[in-house]
């Protein structure tokens, strides 16, 4: 078996492959970040391939450094009128193998593909922020407008402790900006690339990768995609300048990957 060496990464590799087998070739502790959106339940036909998602969790908590994040964006399908929970299902098998879930978080689409008619129309996945230990790197995105930016906090500021008693907080003047909460909405990919034609049956947008590997990693870091599809977070890493592995199991979606990333000129 060979090993994908990964001391003087240049340039992205593209490794074409199940993911359960090409994940061994890596040492282990070698990954800074994971950013990937695995098939889930059947929603879209990859040309007949599936994943073992035990054997590639326990592949991806082996590469991971110590300190290193993963994000795994997933929904579920709706099966004779029940969901299917799979996402919780990997959110507690991540768990059991050692992963901490260090937050779990919402993507909330600013349209939705399929109206509902028994329930209330669908528009978000779940973006499950694992981590090997305590996260190593977190970069705050610092873009929600207060609205009373300018202003003292309001109130008496006062923090409870164990016993029920309270501590008092000094008053601080409240800033234009603050931390961005754990539900991030934003456009779908294909209203991103809009009037573009990306060839790959499911794509999530760049602004959503690019703000993940922003958070959770730091400039030069090795960023992994297991199930790369077209490739948008390779496309982000080369903007936020990270060295960038994909991994996809179609040779037609490696290449469109290949291709894409090569063109990206950035903003």
């Amino acid at each position: 078996m060979y090993k994908i060496h990964l001391n003087k990464i240049n340039k992205p590799i593209f490794l074409l492959g199940d993911a359960k087998d090409i994940l061994k070739n890596i040492k282990d502790n070698s990954i800074d970040f994971i950013l990937t959106s695995p098939p889930y339940d059947n929603l879209r036909d990859y040309k007949g391939f599936s994943f073992n998602f035990k054997e590639i969790a326990q592949e991806l908590f082996r590469i991971l450094k110590n300190g290193g994040v993963m994000v795994w964006i997933v929904g579920d399908s709706v099966i004779n009128g029940s969901e299917s929970l799979s996402s919780f299902y990997q959110a507690i098998y991540f768990k059991e193998i050692g992963f901490k879930i260090h937050d779990t978080m919402i993507y909330q689409k600013n349209n939705f593909s399929n109206p509902s008619k028994t329930r209330y129309h669908q528009i978000f996945e779940y973006m499950f922020v694992v981590s090997k230990g305590n996260p190593k790197t977190f970069n705050p995105i610092i873009d929600r407008k207060n609205i009373y930016a300018g202003y003292t906090s309001l109130g008496e500021n006062t923090t409870r402790k164990k016993d029920g008693s309270f501590t008092k907080q000094k008053k601080r003047v409240i800033k234009e900006f603050g931390m961005r909460y754990n539900i991030w909405k934003g456009n779908t990919s294909g209203q991103e690339n809009m009037c573009k034609s990306i060839k790959h049956p499911a794509t999530f947008p760049l602004w959503l990768a690019r703000d993940h590997i922003k958070s959770w990693s730091n400039e030069g870091d090795i960023v992994l995609d297991p199930f790369m599809g077209s490739g948008t977070t390779g496309v982000a890493c080369k903007e936020l300048n990270r060295k960038f592995i994909g991994c996809e199991v179609e040779a037609s979606y490696l290449e469109i990957a290949k291709e894409r990333i090569k063109k990206f000129k950035g903003k």
